[in-house]
């Protein structure tokens, strides 16, 4: 039989063969994974998980195993919504919330609600590579910004949008932005936010790693000026637990909201109830905040230790972008070496690393490349970036 695939789909995806290589990589006992982004299973909160389930049972047993609304669980949302003022963000409701199959699922509604093909988006260059892969689905032509240390280029931005003033929507990671782990100023988050409102594109804003800040100062929200021309993404992902897939996009207009539940409803009718009220219940019988502030301590350790290691064994002309917060830091190395050819040799090796390409919408054979450092023992990050710094001096050898 031959098969009769749709265009879409026998298109290459550069982006999701690294994505599929990272987490082959990181199920691996063999290797030691610096690939992905995963949380450290000891901040997973297991015991008050497990309560948080049992009390789900045992007082909505038939609710949580039922069919629910697509929407979310209205506990959950209601809590979400809260969560908001944190980030500046004041007057959101329940009913601006729909929870998820994690962000990326968000990801895919809202490139589903935006774009034709041919469309014009706009990335932060380099960007996350899921992002990438999400909206290439939908054949746009994808414009890209630079990435400065204190974040998005904003003279770029500003005459990209004057360029281009039908690109749809513009998609920014303001905190710890995945690959980099550079955040945003607050000088270039309030000239983002004046670019914007003169223009008539959407933000389409990411913050996962917003809550995993070990130093200094985040920004809040682009919605907090922006107000309907802001849409936000989350995820319980990160904080609390990754496995069961609980993210959400926050949407105050109401016309787009009802057409993205429209089209979610035909996508999957709705996420794991169970798991939202799960989520919801560990919510109220805990304090996350306290749960956040202990993986915060894990996490700087984990960060400390690798800069102090790649400091201490890569190569000189090797140069490190350190991090205030989030799981990645983002190295470069000298005289334009590939860092998928480091990616190869270090693979070889037992070491798995991120090479900086496919976070690249068009760049290629890029010197930089991601590493995680939040999920890994303090003995696999001494014995790893050994190992890495073996493999990078072999391949400065060979050129």
């Amino acid at each position: 039989m031959q098969l009769n695939l749709s265009d879409r789909i026998l298109k290459p995806d550069f982006q999701g063969e690294f994505t599929a290589s990272i987490l082959a990589a990181a199920a691996s006992p063999d290797l030691i994974s610096f690939a992905g982004g995963l949380p450290n299973p000891v901040s997973f909160p297991i015991p008050e998980m497990e309560a948080a389930t049992k009390k789900v049972l045992e007082e909505n047993g038939v609710t949580s195993l039922q069919y629910n609304a697509t929407q979310g669980w209205p506990a959950l949302r209601k809590w979400i919504a809260k969560r908001y003022e944190t980030m500046g963000v004041y007057g959101v409701e329940a009913d601006d919330i729909i929870v998820t199959n994690g962000s990326q699922q968000a990801l895919a509604m809202f490139g589903h609600a935006f774009i034709n093909a041919g469309d014009e988006i706009i990335v932060e260059d380099p960007t996350y590579l899921v992002a990438l892969q999400s909206f290439h689905v939908f054949d746009p032509c994808v414009l890209t910004v630079t990435m400065n240390p204190d974040g998005i280029d904003c003279e770029e931005l500003a005459r990209t949008i004057a360029e281009h003033p039908k690109a749809k929507f513009a998609y920014l990671i303001p905190n710890f932005q995945n690959p980099t782990g550079l955040s945003y100023s607050q000088e270039v988050h309030d000239k983002v936010v004046e670019i914007i409102k003169n223009s008539n594109v959407m933000i389409l804003e990411d913050n996962p790693y917003r809550e995993l800040r070990f130093a200094g100062t985040a920004t809040n929200s682009f919605g907090a000026e922006l107000g309907e021309q802001c849409c936000m993404l989350g995820t319980f992902s990160k904080i609390v637990t990754p496995g069961m897939r609980i993210g959400w996009i926050c949407v105050r207009n109401k016309e787009l909201r009802a057409k993205l539940l429209g089209y979610k409803a035909t996508a999957d009718l709705h996420t794991s109830i169970f798991s939202q009220m799960v989520i919801a219940q560990y919510l109220a019988d805990n304090d996350v905040d306290e749960h956040i502030a202990k993986t915060k301590v894990l996490y700087k350790a984990k960060s400390d230790l690798m800069v102090s290691c790649l400091r201490k064994y890569l190569p000189a002309g090797c140069e490190l972008t350190p991090t205030e917060g989030g799981m990645f830091l983002w190295v470069t190395l000298p005289n334009n070496l590939s860092s998928v050819d480091l990616y190869r040799k270090a693979l070889e090796k037992g070491v798995a690393i991120c090479p900086g390409d496919p976070f690249y919408e068009y760049q290629r054979n890029v010197s930089s490349f991601r590493i995680n450092y939040s999920n890994s023992t303090d003995e696999a990050i001494e014995k790893g970036i050994k190992i890495l710094a073996e493999a990078c001096e072999e391949l400065i050898n060979e050129q």
